[in-house]
């Protein structure tokens, strides 16, 4: 089973930027996207045939939002955490399957002068909730952009970065509590050492120097460990300030 995850920083501008010939070619059997800047009624022209498709937008128009394209019907599809403070961005859509539930995640940013911190603490809190209670019925698939580089090797400059939105001391340490919680960031799990990206800024040339973080993950309940295959970043795609990520499981 192929799964992508791709924050496209806007579907309709990534479209024009090839999005459509990389879904066709990678041929996915779920195709998750964060940050998809769109309204259900802006939605109608993006379609493929053999997929199901369910998004979940804001309120706000043009921000954030997330959708998933999956050939085979989910048993059932939810959005959002139940919550309405948390629910109000487009954030969550979870789709069950028999062997699991897939999470779909465009994690909120904390933002410059961490103006978002302290909510965003409270968001993984919720989040590490949710999952226990998933857990309790199916092991879990969760993906996206979690706007956090959890270790060092996960971004180029650790130390100029290191109080600055997705690499402060809290987030990280939200990140080690899931992962300690009984969940495995599959690409670490299978390339300890290997240094690749998923995210690089627009500006001064990050993405041709490589001067990039990874912060867009694929993790798993650590009961289905035995069923990853692989994890790649496919750092050659462009078309967003991100790449896609794919993870291969036996199922």
């Amino acid at each position: 089973m192929k799964l992508i995850s791709w924050n496209v920083n806007g579907i309709r501008a990534c479209i024009t930027k090839g999005f459509n010939d990389f879904f066709k070619e990678i041929d996915a059997d779920v195709f998750c996207i964060q940050e998809t800047k769109l309204q259900e009624e802006q939605a109608d022209t993006i379609q493929f045939e053999g997929y199901y498709r369910y998004m979940n937008s804001a309120k706000k128009k043009g921000y954030s939002g997330t959708m998933v394209f999956t050939k085979q019907k989910p048993i059932s599809v939810t959005y959002g955490l139940g919550i309405e403070e948390h629910d109000n961005e487009g954030r969550i859509i979870t789709l069950e399957y028999n062997d699991f539930y897939l999470v779909c995640c465009y994690t909120p940013n904390s933002k410059r002068e961490l103006e978002r911190l302290s909510y965003r603490m409270i968001w993984e809190d919720e989040i590490l909730k949710y999952f226990k209670k998933l857990e309790k019925n199916k092991p879990i698939v969760y993906c996206g952009d979690l706007n956090v580089a959890h270790e060092e090797i996960d971004l180029k400059n650790p130390k100029t970065n290191h109080f600055n939105a997705g690499f402060t001391d809290e987030e990280r340490e939200k990140m080690t509590k899931l992962l300690s919680s009984g969940f495995i960031d599959t690409y670490r799990y299978l390339y300890p050492e290997k240094i690749e990206y998923s995210w690089w800024s627009y500006m001064r040339q990050a993405r041709e120097k490589n001067i990039g973080w990874r912060i867009d993950y694929f993790i798993v309940s650590e009961k289905i460990k035995d069923k990853i295959k692989d994890a790649k970043i496919h750092t050659e795609v462009y078309g967003s300030d991100h790449c896609p990520i794919e993870l291969d499981l036996d199922f």
